[in-house]
């Protein structure tokens, strides 16, 4: 009885913690996308709050230099969403590189590319 009963407080809380990971959910510009205008900030939505501290990303160009602001920051009235700022972006292709600690002290990270169309 007491393994049934285990196995079904498991079972309920199982999926509450695998959705409270960081993990990237989507992201504008699109990861892989193509966009006509420069943006002037880039957003990423994770499936859980993130620790502001401990979260980052940055944007490289093609030859690899670091074209963000600097200014990286957990939005204070979403906790999933993570935002950066860059100045104007010449066409090309871009390359986003995040690390995220979530609440849940589960770090996840990664990388996705955009164009700027000319």
């Amino acid at each position: 009885m007491r393994r049934v009963l285990a196995l079904l407080i498991l079972m309920a809380v199982w999926p509450a913690t695998v959705a409270a990971h960081g993990i990237l959910d989507r992201t504008e510009p699109r990861a892989g996308g193509i966009v006509k205008v420069s943006p002037t900030q880039i957003r990423l939505w994770f499936t859980g709050a993130l620790e502001p501290a401990y979260s980052r990303v940055h944007v490289f160009d093609a030859a690899g230099k670091r074209v963000d602001l600097g200014d990286a920051a957990v939005d204070p009235a979403n906790h999933a969403l993570l935002l950066v700022w860059v100045s104007a972006l010449p066409p090309g292709s871009y390359r986003v590189v995040w690390r995220v600690l979530s609440v849940d002290s589960h770090v996840t990270q990664g990388q996705f590319s955009f164009r700027v169309a000319p």
